[in-house]
């Protein structure tokens, strides 16, 4: 991958539906190189963009669950975890006996029995602990690590903002109360969000296909469920295929006082893909990736060494991806769940 590879991935994590020749003028190149570089890209499984129905719409809430296992046990268990349709992500960490996982299900619905219930075997399970996500910091994506390369500069990032402001109607028209209230999901919207959960770029006229709908009605009900925050679009990055093949979850233990002050900094790293306060001792809950260990290392002393109000930490290496969002991780491959 080169800086034009880079440069398309940062512009999509702005707007992950922009046209082909949006992203070849912010790259530098010409509208076709952009969709060959993008479509190689996704053939080879190292990126997906994906639509996603925000949690709360569905009336769930977001846990962070850590299983640690038997180590016999760990591949029936990673497996029955990432198929699961409640689980969002899910990864190995170092040792190979735990499995770190985000699950989504009303905060009534969770507790220990409930999960254990829905593992293959509660005697593969030695320790189960929950905590609830209660806030993230790069809200609308959970991949918005930029460390990969590419360069978008302000007025390109300016550019593509406001085209997906214009997509999304934003300046043609106010966004009044009932906006959120249609936001909500029905049965007749299944096959739009199906679809886009296997593409988010798909064009209005391959939806309205899908659908059956006019392309007219497929473009006023997208707009509706964005405007409402219904849905969203992740940009799936596989790291390790990009040469960064160490990631890591950072557990925070932070000051009370400064917990939005850090989580609101840590975000804004190169290396952080994703940064959440969630309940329990560590507090805020930071996925890093790096090249390596000396990477990583300097991530932690000049970075989070020198910042205030952080009390103490933890450090889980991620060492297998088994699901990824909309995502799973076969062969170093992000593919389409079955």
């Amino acid at each position: 991958m080169d800086d034009a590879d880079g440069t398309i991935l940062r512009a999509l994590q702005v707007y992950p539906r922009a046209s082909f020749r949006l992203l070849g003028e912010v790259a530098g190149i010409s509208e076709q190189t952009a969709a060959r570089r993008y479509q190689a890209l996704r053939r080879a499984g190292v990126t997906r963009v994906v639509g996603v129905v925000r949690p709360a719409v569905r009336g769930d809430a977001e846990w962070v669950v850590r299983v640690r296992c038997r180590p016999d046990r760990l591949e029936p268990l990673a497996a029955s975890l990432a198929r699961r349709r409640d689980v969002v992500f899910a990864y190995v960490v170092s040792g190979g006996t735990e499995i770190v996982c985000i699950v989504r299900a009303p905060i009534v619905a969770v507790g220990d029995d409930a999960l254990l219930a829905a593992l293959p075997s509660r005697a593969a399970v030695l320790d189960l602990r929950v905590d609830l996500l209660l806030h993230a910091f790069n809200p609308g994506s959970a991949s918005k690590w930029t460390g990969f390369g590419g360069c978008l500069p302000e007025e390109s990032r300016a550019l593509v903002a406001a085209a997906a402001s214009g997509a999304a109607g934003v300046e043609e028209e106010a966004v009044d109360g009932g906006a959120v209230e249609n936001a909500r999901l029905t049965d007749d919207d299944a096959p739009l969000i199906a679809a886009l959960t296997q593409d988010g770029r798909l064009p209005h006229r391959e939806l309205a296909r899908v659908c059956g709908w006019t392309v007219g009605r497929v473009r006023r009900r997208l707009r509706t469920l964005e405007q409402g925050g219904a849905l969203q679009y992740d940009v799936e990055i596989l790291p390790e295929r990009l040469g960064f093949d160490l990631s890591a979850t950072l557990w925070l233990e932070v000051s009370p006082g400064a917990i939005d002050a850090v989580g609101e900094a840590v975000a804004a790293h190169d290396e952080v893909a994703f940064a959440a306060a969630i309940s329990g001792e560590h507090n805020l809950m930071v996925s890093v990736i790096c090249r390596n260990a000396d990477d990583f290392y300097r991530y932690l002393r000049t970075r989070i060494g020198a910042m205030e109000g952080i009390l103490g930490y933890s450090v889980s290496i991620r060492v297998r991806r088994l699901k990824q969002n909309a995502s799973l991780v076969v062969q170093g491959r992000l593919i389409q769940p079955v």
